[in-house]
């Protein structure tokens, strides 16, 4: 995992929606980073004298000039608010190298058929690999099931519109809006919520032979996902067809263990000690019961990699070679990840007096 910063300049800002912007950055040398579709940068800004941490997926394909972020207001948000009112062109913002595991890789030998369902700005990933797909996938198909409030409030509507008459054959793009369409002459035909018995619908029409595979991606509101995961659940699709990313955390925090088990009932978070290793040197780190890892260890004075903070994006995350740690969340970790001891410093708690955590 990398965790390089780099200060990148402010190339351009398009105007997505009234509430969206999307910023083009550039390498002040014009060096390439590489990332895979699907991944984010960490912006960090600084907002009322401190800096501020904040993960936006590239909405932009590895080979453009540009390392492209939309950024949408949120009530009470701090850094898309501060971004969308002071952002310029010709700014210098801190970025984390890419990260994220909710990624595709494209295969020019592929013949698949990708299901991207995407809610509001969730669209941002799902716009990186649908860019590459239709670039390097010459023989897959990409349905998009795109839902949102009005079509005013559709990001990237029209490049989405270009692509689909540039390939007519490789895409498809479907709208599900909240709310009737004022103008008539627009269809109508997908007006509601993206729930279950929509995603059903939808698919029994979309579905097309004569892929080798078939792939589901979904990003967007916690809800819609559930929605979606359960309409896959019920055309009993396989758990390894079906991808998500979250951008906010699920209301109840779950319970896991770095060897795979949950938290027993006799299990307490107490202040103990924690040893972390990273960058070639250990530290004793003293975290409280009102601390995480990654909290314990910044208030030592450790440089250690995070953005988030809500056990997401996984720039924190490490390897727990001993001990027990409970995590308040874990939706950013695989079951994989899990098995193998991978724990989220940002909420991430010791249980036991011999935990080791492994950096980088």
């Amino acid at each position: 995992m990398s965790n390089a910063y780099y200060n990148m300049k402010v190339a351009a800002i398009t105007q997505e929606t009234s509430d969206a912007i999307t910023l083009h950055l550039e390498h002040p040398d014009k060096q390439n980073i590489p990332y895979v579709p699907g991944q984010f940068l960490t912006l960090i800004v600084p907002v009322n004298g401190q800096k501020v941490r904040r993960s936006y997926s590239l909405c932009s394909v590895p080979e453009e000039p540009y390392f492209s972020v939309t950024v949408k207001r949120v009530e009470g948000g701090l850094v898309s608010n501060f971004l969308a009112e002071n952002a310029q062109v010709g700014q210098t913002i801190e970025v984390m190298a890419p990260l994220g595991n909710f990624v595709l890789k494209p295969e020019a030998s592929q013949k698949r058929h990708l299901f991207l369902f995407g809610g509001g700005s969730g669209i941002t990933p799902l716009m990186s690999m649908l860019k590459s797909t239709l670039k390097y996938e010459p023989q897959s198909r990409v349905t998009l099931v795109y839902g949102n409030r009005n079509l005013d409030s559709v990001i990237f509507r029209e490049q989405l519109e270009k692509l689909e008459k540039q390939h007519p054959e490789q895409l498809k793009v479907v709208h599900v809006f909240n709310e009737a369409l004022v103008d008539a002459t627009e269809t109508q035909e997908h007006i509601g919520l993206l729930d279950r018995a929509m995603v059903l619908r939808l698919l029994e029409n979309l579905k097309v032979p004569g892929f080798q595979q078939e792939l589901f991606f979904m990003c967007g509101p916690e809800g819609m996902m559930n929605e979606v995961r359960e309409a896959l659940n019920f055309m009993r699709v396989p758990a390894n067809q079906i991808y998500k990313e979250s951008f906010t955390a699920p209301t109840t925090p779950e319970t896991h263990g770095a060897d795979v088990t949950a938290a027993a009932d006799a299990d307490e978070i107490i202040t103990r000690m924690v040893t972390i290793r990273y960058e070639g040197e250990e530290y004793q780190v003293e975290v409280k019961p009102d601390q995480t890892i990654l909290e314990a260890g910044l208030k030592a004075d450790i440089d250690l990699p995070y953005s988030c903070q809500a056990g997401l994006c996984t720039a924190c995350m490490g390897k727990c070679l001993s001990g027990r740690v409970h995590l308040d969340e874990r939706e950013g970790l695989s079951d994989a990840e899990i098995a193998q001891g991978y724990v989220l410093n940002c909420v991430g708690h010791p249980l036991t007096a011999d935990v080791v955590i492994e950096i980088g």
